[in-house]
C-alpha cells in the first residue's frame, strides 16, 4: 500500500498504512501472548517448541515490517510534496521483488515448505542489487543538481526501507528452515 501510494502519486493511501500498522501492533502482542501461554500450558518439546519459537520471532519481524511500511509512507508523503525527480523504474521493481519475498516466506511458513523458504533467501541478493543501483543513480542526480537532494534522499530512504523489508522476509525464511530442520542458518551458519 505504501509503495503503491508513492508510485501512483496518491498520498491519501498512506493513511491506510498508518491504520494497518496499529492493527499489526495489536496482533503482535496477541500472538506473543498466545505463544507464551502455549509454552506454559503444554510444555512442548523439540519440533513443536521450535515452531513456537519461530512463530514468536516471525511475529516480531512482521511487526517490524509494519514499521518499515510506515517509514516508506512518511518518506513518500514528503517526496510527493514536490515534483517528481525522475520516472520511478527500479523502485517499483524492488517493491515487487520484496512483495514476492514476503508472500514467499509467509507461504513457506504456512505450508512448512523448506524449498520455498530457500528461494526467498536467494531473492535477497536481487533486492540488495536493486537498492545499490537506485543509490548510485540518485547520488548522480544529487551531484549534478543540488536542488534534487531532498527528493533524492526521500527515495534513498524508501529504497533502504524496502531493503529492510526484504531482510525481514529473509529472517522469516531462516526461521522456517530452523523450525523444519533444527538448523540455524543465520549469519551463514549451515
Amino acid at each position: 500500500e505504501a509503495t503503491q501510494a508513492l508510485i501512483l502519486r496518491e498520498p491519501q493511501r498512506f493513511q491506510k498504512v498508518y491504520e494497518l500498522e496499529k492493527t499489526i501492533n495489536e496482533h503482535h502482542i496477541l500472538v506473543d501472548e498466545a505463544c507464551v501461554k502455549l509454552i506454559a500450558r503444554q510444555s512442548p518439546l523439540a519440533a513443536d517448541l521450535r515452531w513456537i519459537v519461530a512463530t514468536i520471532k516471525i511475529n516480531t519481524d512482521l511487526e517490524r515490517m509494519g514499521d518499515q511500511a510506515v517509514n516508506i509512507s512518511h518518506n513518500g508523503e514528503r517526496y510527493l510534496t514536490e515534483p517528481p525527480l525522475k520516472p520511478l523504474i527500479d523502485l517499483p521493481r524492488m517493491a515487487s521483488e520484496v512483495r514476492q519475498m514476503v508472500r514467499g516466506c509467509l507461504d513457506a511458513f504456512v505450508r512448512k515448505d523448506q524449498a520455498l523458504a530457500e528461494r526467498v533467501l536467494e531473492q535477497d541478493d536481487v533486492v540488495d542489487g536493486l537498492k545499490n543501483e537506485i543509490l548510485d543513480e540518485l547520488k548522480d542526480f544529487m551531484a549534478k543538481d543540488p536542488g534534487s537532494i531532498s527528493r533524492a534522499l526521500n527515495l534513498i530512504l524508501i529504497a533502504r526501507n524496502l531493503e529492510r523489508l526484504g531482510d525481514h522476509a529473509t529472517n522469516i525464511a531462516e526461521d522456517v528452515i530452523f523450525a523444519l530442520t533444527g538448523r540455524d542458518i543465520r549469519h551463514g551458519h549451515t
